[in-house]
């Protein structure tokens, strides 16, 4: 542009409606982008306090919901931002939505992990110590984080599970409840008195103080074996007092048989001989 055109007053005017223009846009832009940011960081802020006072909501899944919210309003932001200076933003909406697309089919996997993680921190089939049958592997839960839960084997073995493979198969969950029942199966010989082993493990089993008396212990023949007669026993005791309620009693009730005379059988083998 010539010095003379730029003394036109046409060409000052319209030079001076450029700036303001220009200047009003990166104003305009700046003050979308901090109200913005101010926007993403309380509703994240909002959202992780609310999250924090349900307890039904893990820690890690109230971080990630603030998290993918924050992130969501800050790419409005920038897609407004942009807008203002006149970039085209349909082809760049497109292209972040490619992107996304492909992303999602390459991390299928994780993502079902990922999904199937806050189905588990928000329907809760299990907690942090209960002992667990998932995935065909048993444990107490150590971890449940967004893509993996963490197991720990009666003998002290580190098992990780995924998410998606917990959440797609049959979950038992041996600490749910509050009680237990207790089967057992005590074995006696023919030549025993029925009615007298079953008082005598009754009267056992009662001795223990984690023995619940509502309701009270259970006994009945079961089968007649082929060198025994099965009693089934059942009592019901706390979740946490399972296990040694079962080995206690197998102990105590075979200290009593063995005080009053009653034999536990064992397979027997009878040999034929004929003459001849």
């Amino acid at each position: 542009m010539k010095p003379e055109e730029l003394l036109n007053p046409e060409t000052i005017s319209s030079l001076l409606e450029r700036g303001i223009n220009m200047g009003s846009n990166v104003l305009l832009a700046a003050a979308i982008f901090i109200i913005g940011l101010m926007i993403a960081g309380s509703v994240r802020k909002v959202i992780r306090s609310s999250a924090e006072k349900t307890r039904r909501i893990d820690p890690t899944l109230s971080s990630f919901f603030s998290h993918v919210a924050y992130y969501v309003i800050m790419a409005v932001v920038l897609i407004s931002v942009l807008d203002r200076f006149g970039v085209e933003t349909t082809s760049l909406v497109a292209a972040l939505g490619a992107a996304t697309l492909a992303i999602g089919l390459a991390l299928q996997g994780t993502l079902s992990n990922l999904a199937a993680g806050v189905m588990l921190v928000l329907f809760r089939p299990y907690r942090l110590g209960d002992f667990v049958e998932i995935a065909g592997q048993s444990g107490t839960v150590k971890d449940i984080s967004l893509f993996t839960t963490i197991l720990a084997t009666g003998d002290n073995k580190k098992i990780i599970v995924p998410n998606g493979s917990a959440w797609g198969d049959i979950i038992t969950n041996y600490s749910a409840n509050g009680t237990r029942r207790v089967d057992f199966v005590f074995s006696i010989d023919y030549e025993d008195d029925i009615a007298t082993a079953m008082k005598l493990i009754e009267e056992t089993l009662r001795q223990d103080d984690r023995v619940h008396k509502n309701p009270d212990v259970f006994t009945g023949v079961t089968a007649h074996g082929d060198s025994s007669v099965d009693i089934v026993t059942r009592v019901w005791c706390a979740s946490g007092d399972y296990w040694g309620v079962y080995f206690d009693a197998m102990k105590n009730v075979k200290e009593a048989f063995d005080a009053k005379g009653i034999s536990i059988p064992y397979p027997h083998q009878v040999n034929v001989s004929r003459k001849g």
